[in-house]
């Protein structure tokens, strides 16, 4: 910008000089004048071609700004639409699959000490596995049929309540029933008369936990949304004895 003002500041000098001369053209000039009247209009010229040049790089340069100012717009939309669409709940890294930490190589356990050891025991011992959040995506794959009018909020809303059936479930487990007062240990008691042999190594809640340790009410709606988790493969249902357990995936 500066070097356009530059050159029209000096294209107005060379015109303010010409005009004088011109003024001047009534009377018969000395040669010498007009020798300067002609390299004065040379010089105009050659100003003239820069001043067309100089408009030519401003302009390309306006282009590419509104390009710039385009792709810019369109990054502001797309971190606003982002901002106003973060989902309640985020999927987390599933863990492991049979509820314990990764197993470790023979050459690494032998350099762990006795202390260490009994860690990883009571680190293994205190785990509890919850099942992830649904990502949209998945939402998204869900037949309508299915998902009816439920939400994505409401569909991890129903995900969170399982998580802490599980969790108040699997810490009674994890205690010494000796530890436990008389509600805990007939809870306790009634977590290991669920069990099966198709149970083991795997943590699994069945309606009467959801009713115990949650606000939801266990009714078609829900049934509805434990559909939905299957189709996700969030879960499974296992019947036996009359009940249904539903068991993390």
């Amino acid at each position: 910008m500066d070097e356009l003002e530059d050159i029209s500041g000096h294209i107005g000098d060379r015109i303010s000089s010409l005009q004088r001369m011109v003024d001047l053209s009534v009377v018969e000039l000395p040669r010498n004048k007009m020798k300067k009247l002609g390299q004065e209009l040379f010089t105009l010229e050659r100003l003239l071609e820069e001043f067309e040049k100089c408009v030519g790089r401003q302009r390309e340069q306006l282009k590419h700004l509104k390009e710039f100012e385009a792709s810019f717009q369109k990054d502001l939309e797309d971190v606003n639409h982002l901002k106003d669409n973060i989902p309640a709940h985020m999927a987390k890294k599933k863990g492991p699959a049979n509820g314990s930490e990764p197993v470790m190589k023979q050459s690494e356990a032998a350099d762990v000490q006795p202390a260490q050891m009994e860690n990883i025991k009571k680190t293994n011992k205190s785990f509890i596995r919850e099942m992830d959040f649904i990502t949209m995506p998945e939402f998204e794959s869900i037949p309508q049929y299915m998902k009816g009018r439920v939400s994505y909020d409401q569909l991890n809303a129903t995900v969170q309540c399982i998580n802490t059936a599980v969790t108040a479930k699997y810490k009674i487990l994890h205690q010494s029933v000796k530890t436990l007062n008389n509600r805990s240990r007939k809870l306790h008691q009634r977590f290991k008369d669920q069990e099966t042999k198709d149970t083991k190594g795997q943590y699994f809640v069945v309606e009467d936990d959801i009713r115990e340790f949650t606000q939801v009410k266990v009714d078609k709606r829900f049934q509805g949304i434990l559909n939905m988790l299957r189709h996700c493969q969030r879960l499974r249902e296992l019947r036996g004895g009359g009940l249904s357990r539903y068991m993390l995936l």
